[in-house]
């Protein structure tokens, strides 16, 4: 059994060195040191990673790197890479990775070479998004394939919807994508009114094909199309990624159209297999490899960068240092692309389903606060939505600022206003803006003496709120595929040094069992004593309703 963590040395340290924080000044540090940006940033893999804006000195990192190497993140990384069942709650590998090996790689799980099976899948993926993409797969009344209808919930939809439209330019001109994952009928509804059944491909993704909002969306939606097609229609219609052949063709799906993945693979990590499949068909097999290769080399960085050096640890490290030892509670993404506006949505799965935990590999009760939560928006929406908080909220909040260097567009002026917010953002919340600074502009502007002293506490922004900036050169299938890779490996360093696993999701359970019963009980008779008063009363206003 591990020692708890803040009992480790390092920690300790930490702890000590944090106090000297208190009363230091971001804007201070880089005005006494002009080489700043250059000793606390770092590029691989296509992206790069200014942590600048952070309140940390070289001391700090030498300390947070202790933490990490008297933890066992690169023991953990390590296993993880060769296969080993550090998913210990459900006894499985943790292998996404595997999903983006080249064909030449080799790795046996359980006695079998899994590479050769993820290729395999690959293959069968590009020849079917071949033939819809080339218009060789036609509907039932031999019309053409116009629009994808991608079903799933967490990440067999977060996944496919976030990085088909981060990929919007690189999509298929004939084939518009579409996302339904709840179990809300109006959901569905609103995606139906859009699409012709002669010219839909639905795409069921379920591993064992019995969730029950994806199932109860797929249901409808193949009832939906039987009113204008017979059952025999239903293979050209109709394809499923899951591991349930028997249900998958009780459905009426053939078993040609199904594409498998593996039980090593976590839904929020799985938009590399074939869950990926509408990705695959939006931008092809080609894009869909690229964007494999960018996870690739992320995933070749993290592992063979030494830690110092190694972009997903500084991430991990720099949001340990505000998490555990500045005590902030909560991380702000704000991609300055309109293009990435689900990726914190997709960020909030993987970081919070994944570190979102209270007790220890060894099931003891965690003794440091372990995921922030994660939020955000586009910018710059963002700055005239909730910026207010960021920059004079009583809360600090740190920022993930993302942006790519060029567009994927040829609109004259826009990235560079663009780009201008983006690090004129990252500025004011470090810098801040002062009593003096605020009474000379306002003097400026002719105010008066008692108009300054009345307005003059509303004008101060304190400053020294921590950020990280990631550029890319342009938002492509590889570099999305390094960007997400950049974020997975950062969990699974916090996961290890917090000591807890990010690979399950038992939180998930509990209103899933829950929900099934309520569901019977609102079509059938209700059972009191199973539940207390509040959901018990919620039930009967809800079938007096109905």
């Amino acid at each position: 059994m591990r020692e708890p963590l803040t009992s480790s040395a390092a920690y300790r340290a930490l702890q000590q060195h944090s106090l000297e924080f208190q009363n230091r000044s971001l804007r201070a540090m880089f005005a006494a040191d002009a080489d700043r940006f250059t000793k606390f940033s770092l590029e691989g893999a296509g992206l790069f990673l200014d942590f600048s804006k952070n309140l940390v000195e070289q001391q700090t990192l030498a300390l947070l790197l202790a933490l990490a190497r008297e933890t066992p993140v690169e023991q953990l990384r390590a296993a993880m890479f060769a296969g080993e069942k550090i998913n210990l709650t459900e006894r499985r590998a943790v292998l996404h990775t595997a999903l983006r090996a080249p064909r030449n790689a080799s790795l046996e799980l359980d006695g079998r070479e899994i590479v050769q099976d993820v290729h395999a899948v690959l293959d069968r993926m590009a020849a079917f998004s071949d033939k819809i993409r080339s218009g060789a797969w036609r509907g039932y009344d031999g019309q053409e394939i116009t629009d994808i209808v991608n079903i799933g919930i967490g990440g067999s939809f977060l996944g496919p919807k976030m990085s088909c439209e981060a990929l919007r330019t690189f999509a298929h001109p004939r084939l518009r994508m579409h996302f339904v994952s709840n179990v809300d009928g109006h959901d569905l509804d609103a995606t139906l009114s859009q699409v012709k059944p002669a010219t839909t491909l639905f795409v069921v993704a379920s591993k064992m094909f019995n969730t029950s909002e994806t199932m109860a969306n797929a249901h409808s939606a193949r009832n939906w199309f039987l009113q204008h097609a017979d059952e025999s229609a239903l293979p050209k219609h109709f394809v499923a990624v899951s591991t349930n052949l028997q249900a998958v063709q009780a459905f009426g799906i053939a078993p040609e159209n199904m594409f498998p993945f593996w039980d090593w693979v976590g839904g929020r990590y799985s938009v590399w297999s074939a869950i990926g499949l509408s990705l695959a068909l939006s931008i092809g097999m080609e894009g869909f490899r690229a964007f494999l290769a960018g996870a690739r080399a992320m995933d070749e960085h993290f592992r063979d960068a030494p830690l110092e050096k190694n972009l997903p640890v500084m991430l991990a490290l720099i949001g340990i240092w505000n998490r555990n030892f500045l005590g902030t509670a909560s991380v702000s993404i704000a991609p300055y692309h309109q293009d990435l506006r689900d990726f914190p949505g997709y960020l909030q799965q993987l970081e919070m389903e994944s570190n979102g935990k209270r007790v220890t590999r060894d099931g003891q009760p965690v003794d440091a606060a372990t995921c922030p939560v994660i939020w955000g928006d586009v910018g710059t929406n963002g700055q005239h939505a909730y910026f207010q908080l960021l920059h004079q909220g009583t809360d600090v909040t740190p920022v993930d600022f993302i942006a790519a260097l060029k567009p994927n567009h040829a609109l004259r002026g826009h990235h560079a206003l663009l780009l201008a917010n983006c690090f004129a953002q990252s500025e004011a919340l470090m810098r801040g803006k002062n009593a003096d600074e605020v009474k000379h502009d306002m003097q400026a502007q002719g105010l008066t003496d008692d108009e300054i002293a009345h307005l003059l506490p509303h004008r101060i922004f304190p400053g020294n709120r921590p950020s990280n900036t990631i550029l890319m050169d342009a938002l492509t299938p590889e570099t999305l595929g390094a960007l997400i890779a950049l974020y997975e490996h950062k969990v699974f360093v916090q996961g290890a040094i917090w000591n807890i696993n990010s690979f399950d999701q038992w939180g998930v359970e509990l209103g899933k069992v829950l929900a099934k019963t309520i569901a019977s009980e609102l079509t059938q008779q209700p059972n009191p004593a199973a539940h207390d008063s509040s959901t018990n009363g919620l039930i009967a206003r809800a079938k007096a309703a109905m």
